[in-house]
């Protein structure tokens, strides 16, 4: 099983990933081994996370995400499927 997950950081912005393994990305991101833009911005936390069968679906699906802006991630975070939709130009 992988997952997309989203992580609200320190400072209040969003960092998305995908993993197999969500327990232990946690960790490393909050030991300041997750990445470069976690690091400075500890401690994270996990507000939002997608599974799915494969490890390419979820690379799919973190990247549409990463290219979504922070109000429409936290339309996704926050589970407002209305304002998600009206914020989605291309529904994508």
């Amino acid at each position: 099983m992988w997952y997309v997950y989203i992580l609200r950081c320190k400072d209040n912005s969003f960092y998305t990933g995908s993993t197999s393994d969500l327990s232990r990305r946690l960790t490393e991101h909050n030991a300041a081994k997750g990445g470069d833009y976690t690091s400075n911005r500890r401690p994270v936390e996990v507000v939002y996370k997608e599974p799915f069968q494969d490890r390419s679906s979820a690379q799919t699906r973190e990247a549409q995400i990463k290219r979504w802006a922070k109000k429409k991630k936290a339309a996704l975070v926050s589970g407002d499927k209305t304002l998600l939709m009206q914020l989605s130009k291309s529904h994508d």
